[in-house]
Order: structure tokens, then C-alpha cells, then sequence
């Protein structure tokens, strides 16, 4: 009879114990489902908390506005581009994908890129430097934009408002991977800067657009063009860490480079094969730039 009682009570204390983990399990069921529920918003739109994502303040200040404004209302932030930073009057528009995949530090765009050469403009006009370094639209010249001999005549008509020793830097993007040529029309002489480790070459059809733009340009100023042009390649600049951050690591190429009055990033990036990445530190600092200038539009 003990024998029997005592297994009546190891029986019941299994399943009390049994029923504990039941509700601990229907508790996490249940918090999970919660949090779930907090993540998406009534029409099941995935709702993103930027309050612990370490992004520099004014990029915070501007995921905030996405959330409240940009994606609520419908609305997108247009802009214009002054015709001084691409040779021509552009408008633009920023949308709340933009804004939240550079906010988490995901691939961007051509436009995203082209507002921050909007930003370094300012850097350049503030230090007399805009004779000494122009811009070519890279949403107009990469590989996705038009026809290749479309592409060459917006070079070629950069070129032409060269003024001597002038460089026009151009982010140009493959398909998916930004990389940035610097093109020295006076010299005939091409630079090609990539964020990504290993011996790399620009793609032919980059190559063939710029070729062409130079013996354009070349015509133009009645310059005789049966020289090929030089391209050289700079390796020594820092390397990504993944397979995202290359639009970032091309607007810290331009940022570090009209920071130099001297402009001697061929020295600069010349040596050295397997450079390490910029700390984040840097690359936030681009970003906290392209934010505060975006932030300039909200309504």
C-alpha cells in the first residue's frame, strides 16, 4: 500500500510538473505572438523600432519621420540638384526604402549616392575647390541607364567643362556593386577605385562608355585621339567587410578625396593589396552627412 501511495504521489507531482511546462510553453507561445504583433502595424506592414539601432542621430531623426510621416501618409521627399553639381538641373526624390536601408546599413541605390555628391558639392564650393573637381551623374552612367553611346555623351559633355587639371569623379555601378572612376580628361587618364578585395578590373562596357566619352571630348577640343586612354588601377583603397557596404565605401572614396586640397589620392591609394575596412566610425560619418542633408526636406 505505501509502495502504491508513494507512486499515487511521484504520478501527481509529474503531472503538476507536466501542466508547468504546458503553461511556461503557452506563456512564450504567447509573448512570442505579442512581440510578433508589435512588429507589424494594422495592415500587417512590418513595423521597424529604430530606438536601439546605433545609427548617428540625425538618421534616427530621419527613420522617425518615416514612421510618422513618410510611410502613413503615402508621401516620398523631392528635392532638386542643382544644375552646378551634374552640369544639368535634376530633380529627385528620396522614399522611406531608401531611407531605411541605409539606415541599416543595406545595399543602396544610385539616387542615395547622388544625394550625398549633393552634399560634398557644398564641401567643395565652401573650399573654392568646384574648378578642380566635378561630378558625373551615376544615375545616368551606370550600366542599367540608356544606351552605352548615350552614357559616353553624358561623360563627354562633363568633360567638356573641364578646366584643365580638373578631375570628374564617377560612382559607376556593374549591376549590383558600386566601384568609382575618376576621369582626367587633360591627362587621358582613368582611375578606378574598388571597395572590394583582389586584383580587380573595371567591366568592359564601364571601360567602352568612358573610352568613348574621352575620344569625344577629345574631338571637341580638336585634340587628335589615336592615343588609347591610361586606366589605371589604385588598390590600396580600404576594403569592405561584406557584400553590402560598397555605395558606402565609394562615398567615403570621394569624401576622403576633396578633403586632400592637394588631391593626391594616386599616392594616396597607390600601394598595398589587402587594406583593412574603414572602422564604422568613418562610414557614420557619411552617413550622419547624407542624413542631416535630407533632413533639410522634411515638411
Amino acid at each position: 500500500m505505501g509502495e502504491k501511495k508513494d507512486e499515487g504521489k511521484k504520478e501527481e507531482k509529474k503531472e503538476k510538473k507536466d501542466e508547468g511546462k504546458k503553461e511556461d510553453t503557452n506563456d512564450e507561445e504567447k509573448k512570442e505572438e505579442k512581440q510578433d504583433e508589435e512588429k507589424h502595424d494594422e495592415e500587417g506592414n512590418e513595423v521597424v523600432d529604430y530606438s536601439n539601432v546605433e545609427v548617428p542621430s540625425s538618421l534616427q531623426s530621419l527613420c522617425r519621420y518615416v514612421e510618422t510621416t513618410l510611410k502613413p501618409q503615402g508621401k516620398i521627399m523631392t528635392f532638386n540638384i542643382e544644375k552646378e553639381v551634374f552640369g544639368a538641373d535634376r530633380g529627385t526624390f528620396v522614399l522611406h526604402e531608401d531611407i531605411t536601408q541605409f539606415a541599416g546599413m543595406e545595399e543602396i541605390g544610385a539616387t542615395v549616392v547622388a544625394v550625398y555628391m549633393r552634399c560634398l558639392y557644398d564641401i567643395l564650393r565652401e573650399a573654392n575647390m568646384c574648378s578642380m573637381v566635378g561630378f558625373i551623374d551615376p544615375a545616368q552612367v551606370s550600366a542599367n541607364a540608356g544606351s552605352l553611346t548615350d552614357r559616353s555623351r553624358i561623360v563627354a559633355s562633363r568633360l567638356q567643362k573641364t578646366d584643365g587639371e580638373q578631375i570628374f569623379m564617377m560612382p559607376y555601378n556593374p549591376g549590383r556593386h558600386w566601384v568609382l572612376l575618376i576621369v582626367r580628361a587633360k591627362r587621358e587618364t582613368v582611375y578606378f577605385l574598388d571597395p572590394l578585395p583582389g586584383n580587380r578590373v573595371v567591366d568592359e562596357e564601364g571601360k567602352n562608355t568612358v573610352n568613348n566619352a574621352l575620344k569625344i571630348y577629345n574631338s571637341h577640343i580638336g585634340r587628335p585621339g589615336g592615343k588609347a586612354p591610361i586606366w589605371k588601377t589604385l588598390p590600396g583603397t580600404p576594403k569592405q567587410p561584406s557584400s553590402v557596404e560598397c555605395g558606402y565605401y565609394v562615398m567615403r572614396f570621394m569624401r576622403d578625396i576633396i578633403m586632400d586640397p592637394s588631391l593626391e589620392f594616386e599616392k594616396k591609394f597607390a600601394k598595398g593589396k589587402d587594406q583593412a575596412p574603414y572602422p564604422q566610425a568613418a562610414i557614420d560619418e557619411v552617413r550622419k552627412e547624407w542624413a542631416e542633408f535630407v533632413c533639410l526636406h522634411m515638411e
